[in-house]
């Protein structure tokens, strides 16, 4: 198994808890989808992507129809993507991807949180260099499938690698490859259980567990905050 499962695993380990938050962030994902392509799911890829990971997160309907609901009112806000980047304690790399409506409050808050767990809040391509941007698709299992050959019908998409995960068959492919590669899976056919993107580091820090608790802080703090949608690192777990 390649680097993408080891990140894949790690990141199971440390699982959004509370679920209403879970809520609140794939609501600024249909939020963002519907003013960037428009409420209609079935010319905006984007929001059906957003709807296939709300549908896995056992979000109920009415929740995502709200949310769509929401985004077309004119007054409604339009969230701004936003990357923070720092270091942890122990010289462990950060990446914060933030969803904000107000910049100012954001920086702040993002900031606070590596001042007050000792860490240190970089400038903009500071770590970013350290991580690979990469897109995954989780289809439903097949037994039937041949994943090598399915490897193959996808090497015009630069995947990166395939594998089985009880979760499903997880694909990863390089962030710009996206459209294509779902415009492959649902042409095929495919069930896409659910899609996104991900930050993956070309290297990991090893260090104690000592140490790791104090990155940990800061990493909670960071995930506790509202306008905060990942947060990725280069710990090694």
């Amino acid at each position: 198994m390649g680097r993408a499962f080891e990140f894949r695993k790690a990141r199971k380990m440390k699982r959004w808890s509370a679920m209403a938050k879970t809520f609140t962030r794939i609501g600024k994902d249909i939020v963002m989808a519907v003013k960037d392509g428009g409420s209609n799911p079935e010319v905006n890829a984007r929001l059906r992507a957003v709807i296939q990971n709300a549908k896995a997160a056992n979000m109920p309907l009415t929740n995502v129809e709200r949310a769509i609901k929401k985004a077309t009112d004119k007054d409604q806000a339009a969230y701004k993507e936003v990357l923070f980047e720092g270091y942890a304690p122990h010289g462990i790399a950060i990446l914060v991807e933030t969803a904000t409506d107000n910049n100012n409050r954001t920086v702040a808050n993002v900031r606070a949180c590596f001042n007050k767990c000792n860490g240190t809040f970089g400038t903009s391509g500071s770590v970013v260099f350290i991580f690979d941007r990469t897109c995954n698709f989780r289809i439903e299992k097949n037994d039937a499938l041949d994943l090598e050959e399915l490897e193959l019908d996808l090497m015009d998409f630069e995947v990166e690698e395939i594998f089985n995960d009880e979760d499903g068959i997880i694909i990863y492919a390089p962030f710009d490859q996206f459209g294509g590669v779902q415009n492959y899976l649902e042409k095929h056919k495919f069930e896409i259980l659910s899609s996104g993107f991900e930050r993956i580091p070309t290297t990991t820090k090893k260090i104690s567990k000592e140490q790791q608790t104090d990155v940990e802080k800061l990493l909670e703090r960071l995930e506790d905050d509202d306008d905060v949608q990942h947060v990725y690192h280069n710990m090694e777990m």
